[in-house]
């Protein structure tokens, strides 16, 4: 209980700080957005106990659409806490309490993946996050698994890409979260629910139980990037990158513990 007072109060002190100087960033178009949303999520990463590994690079000197696969809410500031990634995220979430101002404020891109002829305005959005020169992460399954599988990436929102022209060298770059450790003890695949937050799980008691049993250990997996225009298949590039996601995922979960290079 103590650790999750301290976890609750740490939070809401810093998210208001946080929200307000995003506020202030935006509006007079100052700099520093992505240098502060970087350290806010390691600070998050830090305080929930979550240690990150990452193998590979994400693309350095040019915008990229990031693929990945999804397994928890905690997904985000990971991501977010390796590098200043941009994230298109389901329409509830902008609704959210405290997250859903914190979204918008960081340029969260909103999908309703239910109404498939918003389809081409989310993708023109996209590809305007892009072309500003922000990487995007697109959690391609569409939802959220147990951690022990990659689900089947949906192909929609790829079709971004195609509206980014060839001048910005935007590229396609797969990447794979993995759970792998809580306490240093591996997460079978029994166990690794416990990070997961998938299906029908609230969020109240998920969270109470990740701050409990923590640190976790997770490792990112950045494959090669791809330079794709708009001639190439987006269902096939879908799959292609899905395989290879499915790959890194797979080596990550049967790794050893290597020596962590924590984020924070």
């Amino acid at each position: 209980m103590l650790r999750l007072a301290y976890v609750l109060v740490a939070f809401f002190t810093m998210t208001p700080a946080y929200i307000a100087a995003l506020w202030l960033i935006g509006t007079f178009r100052l700099p520093g957005r992505q240098a502060l949303t970087i350290r806010y999520c390691r600070t998050l990463c830090a305080l929930l106990r979550v240690r990150i590994r990452v193998v590979g690079r994400p693309a350095q000197g040019r915008p990229a659409l990031i693929l990945c696969n999804h397994v928890s809410w905690i997904d985000i500031p990971v991501m977010a806490a390796i590098g200043p990634n941009i994230f298109v995220a389901k329409h509830e979430v902008a609704s959210w309490p405290i997250v859903g101002i914190t979204a918008r404020l960081q340029r969260t891109v909103f999908v309703d993946r239910a109404r498939r002829h918003e389809t081409a305005s989310v993708n023109a959005e996209i590809a305007r996050r892009l072309r500003e020169g922000d990487p995007v992460v697109l959690f391609a399954e569409g939802t959220s698994s147990d951690g022990n599988r990659v689900l089947e990436f949906r192909s929609a929102l790829v079709g971004a890409m195609a509206q980014v022209e060839p001048e910005h060298e935007v590229l396609l770059q797969p990447a794979s979260i993995g759970y792998t450790r809580v306490q240093g003890v591996p997460l079978g695949r029994r166990h690794r629910p416990l990070v997961a937050w998938y299906g029908d799980l609230d969020f109240t008691p998920h969270f109470k139980e990740v701050v409990r049993r923590g640190p976790f250990d997770v490792t990112v997996t950045f494959g090669e990037p791809v330079r794709i225009d708009g001639s190439q298949d987006r269902k096939a590039v879908a799959r292609s990158l899905e395989a290879t996601v499915r790959r890194m995922t797979a080596a990550a979960l049967r790794e050893p513990a290597p020596k962590l290079n924590a984020a924070a």
